[in-house]
C-alpha cells in the first residue's frame, strides 16, 4: 500500500510503500510518549526504507533518544518547522522505515485487533483502552509487523 504523509505545516511531504500498513501497535515507552504521542503512546507502521521518497527533506531534523546515557541507534525523523514527528530508522533493519500512524494523509484500514506494548513505562495519567481481543505487554512481544500481519490474514 502506498502511504503519503506529511507535517503539520506542509514543509514535508513522504511517500513509502507500506506492506504492513495497519495501525496496531501502540507504544507508551516513555520515548514514543514525549516524542509523537500526545494521548500517551505513539503508533509506528511497517514500510520499505527504499521506496521513501520525500519533499522538503530541508527541513528535516533527527532525533537520537538516550538511553542508560548511551545514543540511540533510531533516527527519530520530524520537521524542524513545526515538529510534527515523522518516522523512524534503524540501522539494525536497514530495510525497514516506520512511518508515524499521526503523519501519514492516506486513509488507514482498521485493524481486527490492537497491540498495546511497553506498558511498564505508561504513564500513570494514560488509560489502557483494550478491547476483549487485544494483547497487552509490559514490554517489547515477541511478534513483528510482519508477523502480526501475517497471523490475521493481512499480507498485501
Amino acid at each position: 500500500m502506498l502511504l503519503k504523509g506529511s507535517c503539520h505545516c506542509g514543509a514535508v511531504h513522504f511517500s513509502v510503500e507500506s506492506p504492513h500498513p495497519y495501525p496496531y501497535n501502540l507504544c507508551y515507552c516513555s520515548i514514543c510518549r514525549k516524542t509523537a504521542g500526545g494521548g500517551g503512546f505513539a503508533i509506528n507502521l511497517g514500510a520499505l526504507a527504499d521506496s521513501l521518497e520525500v519533499e522538503g527533506s530541508e527541513n528535516l531534523s533527527i532525533y537520537h533518544a538516550r538511553i542508560n546515557d548511551e545514543k540511540s541507534n533510531a533516527e527519530r525523523h520530524f520537521c524542524a518547522t513545526c515538529g510534527s514527528a515523522l518516522w523512524v530508522y534503524d540501522s539494525r533493519w536497514p530495510e525497514l522505515i516506520h512511518p508515524f500512524a499521526s503523519a501519514i494523509d492516506t486513509e488507514l484500514p482498521v485493524p481486527p485487533q490492537r497491540t498495546h506494548l511497553m506498558l511498564g513505562s505508561k504513564a500513570s495519567w494514560v488509560p489502557v483502552n483494550a478491547d476483549e481481543d487485544d494483547l497487552c505487554f509490559e514490554e517489547y512481544p515477541e511478534e513483528s509487523l510482519a508477523q502480526w500481519h501475517e497471523r490475521n490474514g493481512l499480507v498485501s
